[in-house]
């Protein structure tokens, strides 16, 4: 008889062959497989007891701690559906997420209590809420004590189908409503898989969470890691200084995090030089970074750095940029070169560029497409939106947005997001390409490159930039220094100094929110879309 693909299997596993090995630390508590599946059967109790059914909507709004990690497991042995929020969003985007999933049950953590609290009257279907590391200086149900009142014996499934919606993830919405990804259980199993293989994953792994959770469920990791009985740590606040402490304490083999968040930890790095004895790979999803970026981490830290790419429509990873036997005998620098792309397809998704006409462009590394993807990860759709469901997948395949070249190895580069390239005089721009440029200069922490309007040329880059603590620079310095490296058409016309740049919650700089203040402070009334 087939065994369908339940995500609860991944737990089952760890409880098995792990079930008394140290599994999650978390402040300073530390629980086994076996007591963390216990701790999710009284939460699964709790939850049927409230009146929490098979494909019911189950929200959590909490930064990355055990009580976010056994979320999923209790949800899902209900067959209820997991909604992670986003912490870094407004209470107005809660009120929308809240009521246009009609989640039944909202968990959130203390520290984040105050932004549902100014929209609690307004909530329709949520009929319960309950706290994380509770205080008391709320009228809402304390979570321990929750758990505490419920069994811990096995609990009795839900029977479910593989392709049962498990997670609705809200992609952040810029000009518009956030946009409601469902994904199956057969997405993210399936995707785990791959994942456990080519991103080498044993039970001799310790993650540190630092990517969050909510986003894409943390690439899978709750997963992919729990089935291979990992050591989990649970990073409450994901500082430079907890990540590095985590690193050294817990004997971090492995994290995922943005480019931005692993700038930070070179700066820190920088500044409280130490000596890293720990051997750890980081997986980074993001814009390209410089060769210079790839090769500090991996000198001076010592970690292995490699480049993914994915998308939450994509469960959400689709290619990684480590390097194939063949290559190895390639120099340091364009070693550094292919392991800074988005890379190759991983086993079980079909990655494509296609021009306009949707024929795959050369591979020359020269000629833009854009980026397709069909496999087991797709979503199965947008909730409550077909129109944008049947926008994004066309004949399959999930049209992704983003700008991307193939070099002749067959490695896929992104060059910019479809709505971020630069047009300018006729000539299509990568703000990615000039971002690269910007950080090889001294001066510069960190940088985005936008579009502006220009009367002669229709839109030139203008960059803005944060610069290093106690650096200096101009802007006609940049602007130079970019023309010195780049074709003059690539090359940024204006700068922006900022103390820092806007960010989502994975670290991603927001560029939408950067175009609009650029609009707002040259007075003009009009906006960039996203």
């Amino acid at each position: 008889m087939e065994v369908p693909l339940i995500l609860t299997q991944f737990l089952d596993h760890a409880v098995k062959l792990y079930g008394d090995k140290k599994a999650i630390i978390g402040d300073e508590r530390v629980f086994t497989y076996r007591e963390m599946n216990e701790r999710v059967n009284q939460l699964s109790d709790g939850l049927r007891k409230l009146g929490v059914k098979k494909g019911d909507r189950v929200a959590f709004l909490a930064p990355n701690t055990l009580e976010m990690l056994e979320g999923f497991y209790g949800v899902f042995q209900l067959g209820a559906v997991m909604v992670p929020l986003n912490i870094r969003l407004k209470p107005e985007d809660y009120l929308y997420i809240l009521n246009h999933s009609g989640s039944k049950v909202l968990f959130v953590d203390q520290d984040l209590y105050n932004l549902i609290l100014t929209i609690k009257e307004k909530l329709e279907t949520v009929e319960e809420i309950i706290v994380h590391y509770y205080d008391g200086s709320c009228d809402e149900v304390n979570y321990d004590e929750f758990l505490e009142a419920h069994s811990k014996e096995t609990f009795h499934r839900e029977a479910l189908e593989e392709t049962d919606v498990c997670s609705l993830l809200y992609t952040s919405g810029t000009t518009g409503n956030p946009k409601g990804v469902m994904l199956t259980h057969r997405n993210n199993y399936l995707h785990a898989l791959t994942c456990m293989h080519h991103l080498r994953v044993t039970d001799d792994d310790v993650l540190a969470h630092v990517l969050p959770m909510f986003h894409v469920n943390g690439w899978g990791s709750p997963f992919y890691y729990t089935a291979n009985g990992a050591t989990q740590v649970c990073l409450r606040k994901a500082t430079p200084k907890s990540i590095f402490d985590a690193v050294e304490k817990h004997g971090v083999t492995v994290m995922h995090m943005a480019p931005t968040v692993l700038n930070s930890l070179l700066q820190h790095y920088d500044e409280h030089p130490q000596e890293m004895k720990q051997n750890t790979r980081v997986f980074i999803a993001g814009s390209a970074p410089p060769t210079a970026f790839v090769n500090r981490v991996e000198d001076e830290l010592g970690w292995e750095f490699i480049q993914v790419y994915g998308m939450t429509e994509s469960s959400p990873l689709s290619t990684i940029s480590r390097i194939r036997t063949h290559f190895k005998d390639f120099s340091r620098e364009e070693q550094s070169r292919l392991k800074a792309k988005a890379g190759y397809q991983m086993i079980g998704t079909d990655v494509k560029v296609v021009n306009d006409f949707g024929e795959e462009v050369a591979w020359n590394g020269k000629e833009i497409g854009e980026l397709i993807v069909r496999g087991n990860g797709v979503m199965k759709g947008y909730w409550k939106n077909e129109e944008a469901t049947m926008e994004a997948i066309r004949d399959g395949w999930l049209y992704t947005g983003d700008m991307a070249v193939v070099d002749e190895y067959g490695t896929v580069g992104i060059v910019d997001r479809k709505k971020d390239v630069i047009i300018s005089g006729g000539e299509n721009i990568s703000s990615i390409e000039v971002e690269g440029v910007l950080y090889d200069h001294p001066a510069i922490l960190e940088a985005a490159v936008i579009a502006v309007p220009h009367e002669k040329w229709g839109e030139t880059p203008h960059a803005y930039v944060v610069l290093r603590s106690g650096q200096n620079a101009a802007e006609e310095e940049l602007i130079q220094f970019t023309r010195d490296k780049l074709a003059h058409f690539k090359a940024i016309t204006g700068v922006t100094f900022v103390d820092e740049l806007p960010k989502n919650a994975s670290g991603k700089i927001l560029k939408v929110q950067l175009r609009n203040e650029y609009w707002e402070s040259v007075g003009k009334a009009e906006r960039f879309v996203n």
